[in-house]
């Protein structure tokens, strides 16, 4: 079975994540229904019902976590010894050649991906188009809206 890649980064987000959810919702989602017991009959008590649903999602995401930390090869960025080559881990600033429009992002695991933070999935399909390639290079992506050239202005691993 492959691992799938995380960067330390990311691997730490979701070890405070699931930190999180053990020491504070976990103890939190108990009180409550240690609390809506109080209150009598449990058929009729919808504190009770939302209190175990609320558990049954916290216990899941909680097991949830920890298989895919598990299952993870976690990468530290700052090792990798390519400087000049896109390669997983990489923080790559593009300029989208029709639009003159400069960009960056970090080549992450699919876990990790969020375009809104600048993470995107090795998978994607601008990922797939940069690896391999080095500063100066023209790449052509097959995106949605068709087909973009970009050009790689600079590589760092930080």
């Amino acid at each position: 079975m492959t691992k799938s890649p995380i960067t330390k980064t990311g691997a730490e987000r979701l070890r405070e994540q699931l930190h999180e959810l053990k020491t504070v919702e976990r103890p939190r989602i108990t009180a409550a229904i240690a609390e809506a017991r109080a209150h009598g009959d449990l058929s009729e008590n919808a504190e009770y019902h939302a209190a175990r649903e609320q558990q049954s999602f916290t216990e899941g995401r909680i097991n949830k976590i920890e298989s895919t930390l598990a299952e993870v090869q976690i990468i530290d960025v700052k090792e990798i010894n390519e400087k000049d080559k896109v390669v997983f881990g990489a923080t790559v600033k593009i300029l989208n050649l029709e639009t003159d429009k400069e960009v960056t992002y970090q080549i992450v695991g699919e876990l990790e991906a969020d375009i809104k933070a600048g993470l995107i999935s090795i998978a994607s399909p601008i990922a797939r188009s940069l690896i391999g390639k080095k500063k100066g290079d023209i790449v052509d992506v097959n995106a949605p809206s068709g087909l973009i050239e970009y050009e790689i202005i600079n590589i760092e691993y930080v």
